[in-house]
């Protein structure tokens, strides 16, 4: 949601989805992603989103790893960056 941004938010289960047009880079929006889990969880590309693994360019939905931490910055309200520890 947008008020999220700015913000680091925790998920143990269900994985989160990046929605398209509710994050812009007008507003320099940043939301940092917690696994606070021991289990594997889903960062899923949602749809008219381009999400960019900064590793190596690929797009589409990334695991983040048990206890991974993740960071999205927003360059357009429909493209993002994604990098972090334990993502793939």
């Amino acid at each position: 949601v947008a008020s999220d941004a700015g913000k680091c938010i925790s998920i143990t289960t269900g994985g989160v989805t990046v929605p398209d047009d509710v994050f812009s880079a007008a507003g320099g929006d940043a939301i940092t992603i917690i696994n606070n889990s021991g289990s594997a969880q889903t960062i899923t590309q949602g749809s008219g989103v381009t999400m960019y693994n900064t590793a190596d360019g690929t797009t589409g939905n990334r695991t983040l790893a048990g206890r991974g931490m993740a960071t999205l910055l927003f360059t357009a309200v429909d493209n993002a960056y994604i990098s972090g520890a334990g993502l793939s």
